[in-house]
């Protein structure tokens, strides 16, 4: 079991990094290679046991937070041309944080269980 949540933090490092990557024609493009470069530094962390799992509920935390102040007003969808261009970016960004804090999350919960 232990080699298939390193396996898991091998694919979410390449993902995370790889969503940093698509984030350079984005306007805020800086913020977003902080928020998925930071989560692809803890995902390697893990990989190495070297999380805290401290840390991890921090980043869980946050990542709920960033969710929460950037849900949209009406939610859209994410498909361009599904409605408000505004708001299907910030269904973007919040479903993307959600990802990041469901990962946060399995990491606590395997290091707290060790």
């Amino acid at each position: 079991m232990k080699i298939l949540f390193k396996i898991l933090a091998v694919l979410f490092a390449v993902f995370f990094v790889w969503a940093a990557y698509v984030q350079n024609n984005d306007p805020d493009a800086t913020m977003w290679y902080a928020i998925y470069g930071i989560a692809a530094v803890a995902s390697l962390l893990f990989i190495a046991n070297k999380l805290p799992y401290a840390l991890a509920v921090i980043l869980f935390l946050g990542y709920v937070i960033g969710a929460i102040v950037f849900w949209p007003s009406k939610f859209e969808g994410v498909s361009i041309g599904a409605g408000d261009i505004n708001n299907i970016e910030h269904g973007r960004e919040s479903l993307g944080l959600i990802i990041n804090a469901l990962i946060m999350l399995i990491y606590a919960w395997r290091i707290k269980r060790k």
